[in-house]
């Protein structure tokens, strides 16, 4: 269930004192140039450097190494049980921290030391309750992922994150950054549950608090190798579907009966004589309008309100899915004479590659908010009865753990 906490305002004493947690997996040869760059950074704050160690090296005998001579205070948890990969120990961090203040980054050095001060100071603004290093904000650089390949899985990863949550992500354009920092005293740790890589995606899809931005150069990996893997990839996809299992499902669901009546247009029109270009161009007209009255009722009526008018969203819903189909469909004609299988199932199979791309763009923009006007930014939003309902279905969706 979605964390609710009361926002701190901005004339509230921002405490100095922070802890950086560095979960750490097989980063020994970084801990010491990490400990001089995170002190020298830190230098004039009470800080303390927290490792959170899930290594099969010496990683941890190296903290503790480093430590001796650190300028800082450098402490080290060693984990035998890993659970919860890097998000759980994260969480473990959290809770051994001495600071209420905590500053999340990875061990690698992908994430610059540097830029501590510039996180503490954006929190000590008032307005914000997590500060996230962003790559894809102005200033910030993704040339540290590397490949386009890389680029690619991050930006797709990151679109899809948002079109799962856009309303709590709205003003986070980066929640698949490792590098972040949040107020302790915001959380109810029990109720996080992460797996893997994502925790900071994981605390904003749990509660509601207030995020902050500031831009990040990612740098190169200096020692090691990277922790992605295609295993790594499918625990979070099943992850971001645990958070938000609701609302891709029932749009997968509207999408199956879109499905299913398209092809049940196609069988009676086809076997009715009409060619099957016809046949799949009515089908698909049929099944955009009735797919998108049972998304407005079904799937995105917690969005409605805040989204643009009716008109403008099913206009644009409507040219969106005919643009879409009039790309499929010749893909689909094009499957049909050079793989020689039937029309039906190569609409069946266009149209499983097609429910990605409506997902994310009816949920990033078909119902992406509104702009409100100056006058209108003091009006208390509508609170009926369906939002409610609407609130409550959510929270129970949300509860920790479910699949």
């Amino acid at each position: 269930m979605p964390q609710r906490v009361p926002p701190r305002s901005k004339g509230e004493l921002v405490q100095s004192a922070v802890t950086v947690i560095v979960p750490t997996f097989n980063e020994r040869d970084n801990v010491a140039e990490l400990v001089a760059r995170t002190s020298a950074a830190l230098a004039g704050h009470d800080a303390e450097i927290l490792f959170v160690d899930d290594s099969t090296d010496d990683t941890a005998a190296e903290v503790e190494r480093v430590a001796a001579t650190a300028s800082v205070p450098v402490r080290v948890i060693h984990r035998a049980d890993n659970s919860g990969g890097l998000g759980g120990a994260v969480v473990v961090g959290l809770g051994a921290a001495s600071h209420d203040l905590c500053i999340v980054m990875d061990g690698d050095l992908q994430h610059p030391p540097e830029l501590l001060p510039a996180l503490i100071e954006r929190h000590a603004a008032g307005d914000s309750d997590v500060v996230a290093a962003s790559r894809y904000i102005g200033g910030g650089d993704t040339s540290g992922l590397g490949t386009a390949m890389r680029f690619g899985v991050s930006r797709a990863a990151t679109w899809l994150t948002r079109a799962m949550f856009p309303i709590r992500l709205a003003r986070s354009s980066d929640p698949m950054t490792g590098f972040f920092l949040v107020d302790r005293t915001r959380l109810d740790l029990p109720t996080l549950k992460p797996q893997g890589f994502k925790i900071l995606l994981e605390i904003l899809a749990r509660t509601d608090l207030r995020i902050a931005e500031v831009p990040m150069e990612f740098a190169e990996r200096r020692h090691g190798t990277s922790k992605a893997s295609l295993r790594q990839g499918a625990t979070f996809i099943a992850h971001l579907a645990r958070l938000r299992f609701g609302k891709m499902s029932l749009f997968a669901l509207i999408g199956v009966i879109g499905a299913v009546a398209n092809l049940g247009i196609m069988w009676a029109l086809t076997a009715a004589g009409v060619p099957y270009v016809w046949a799949a161009i009515v089908g698909a007209e049929v099944t955009i309008i009735g797919n998108f009255i049972l998304q407005e009722r079904y799937v995105f009526a917690d969005m409605r309100t805040g989204a643009r008018a009716l008109w403008v969203r099913f206009a644009t819903s409507f040219a969106f899915n005919n643009v879409e189909a009039a790309l499929r469909i010749p893909v689909m004609a094009l499957m049909v004479e050079t793989w020689h299988i039937s029309s039906v199932l190569a609409t069946a199979l266009s149209l499983i590659v097609a429910f990605f791309a409506r997902f994310l763009f009816h949920s990033l923009v078909v119902y992406a908010p509104s702009r409100r006007r100056p006058t209108d930014a003091g009006e208390p939003k509508p609170d009926t009865a369906t939002l409610r309902v609407i609130r409550a279905i959510d929270a129970e969706a949300m509860k920790p753990g479910e699949l």
